[in-house]
Formats: C-alpha cells, structure tokens, sequence
C-alpha cells in the first residue's frame, strides 16, 4: 500500500513507540510503500536532525538512509492554488496527489481538516494502524528502536 508519511509521524516513530513507531516498523517489514517528494524528504531531515539533539542516544543515520532507500521518490508540482491553511503542509497533499495515492498519515490538525480532497484521505496514525496494520506477534516488536 503506498501512502505518505507527515513529518510529525516520521519523527515520532523514529524516537517513541507507539502508532507511529508501528508505521515505520510495517514499512520496514514491506508492508507499506511511503511515497515522497524532495519537498517532504528535506523536511523530515530537517526535523529529525533538529529532535536528534534532544535523544543523542538514538542514531538516525541508519533511518535516514534507509528512506532514501527505500522509499518512491517523486516529483510533485506546487498545487495551483493553496488547500490548507498551512500553505506549508500542501506539500503533502501535492505528494500524494502525484503519486495516486489516496491515504496520508499525519496527526497535524491542517491536514485532518482537509481530508477527503480530491480523494486524498488524511488519517490519524492511531486510525491507520487500527485500519490497516493488524498486530503482528512477535518477541522483538516493543520500542523505538527502528532498524
């Protein structure tokens, strides 16, 4: 399933467990595809090298590697005229937009506002995984520790 991935779940899976954590776990173990565009990948760097501070202790290189990896790279023209009232979170919207797909996971309350545009439905992480991430059993799946 492709889908795109805000900066504050990308974030918070990196450094807490937790729904967020579940996200960027599934997709480590194939089960999602996050799309993105240079536009989100330069701010979710931007963000975690800024968090990064605050938790020495957890090593985002491997994590950041990985996206660039592992991820659909697009390219996604500006939309024509701003949607949410963050014109910065349009990003978003114009990643998923270009890339077809139809779910965004984000807690940001901009983007929840706007869901259902042109399609696009932006949902809570806590809903996503409720949705479509059903519990995988296993003895190594507790903490934040992504990769």
């Amino acid at each position: 399933m492709k889908i795109v991935i805000d900066t504050n779940v990308f974030v918070s899976g990196i450094f807490f467990a937790g729904p967020p954590y579940r996200i960027l776990k599934a997709w480590r173990d194939g089960r999602l595809q996050p799309v993105v565009s240079q536009e989100v990948v330069d701010e979710y760097r931007r963000v975690v090298e800024a968090i990064s501070k605050q938790y020495p202790a957890i090593d985002t290189v491997p994590v950041l590697e990985y996206l660039a990896d592992n991820t659909i790279i697009i390219v996604a023209p500006s939309l024509p005229e701003p949607v949410c009232v963050d014109p910065d979170d349009d990003k978003f919207i114009a990643c998923a937009l270009a890339a077809g797909c139809k779910v965004i996971v984000s807690g940001d309350k901009h983007l929840l506002k706007i869901s259902g545009y042109c399609g696009v439905q932006v949902m809570k992480p806590r809903e996503f995984v409720d949705r479509f991430l059903p519990p995988v059993i296993s003895k190594h799946s507790v903490g934040p520790d992504f990769l």
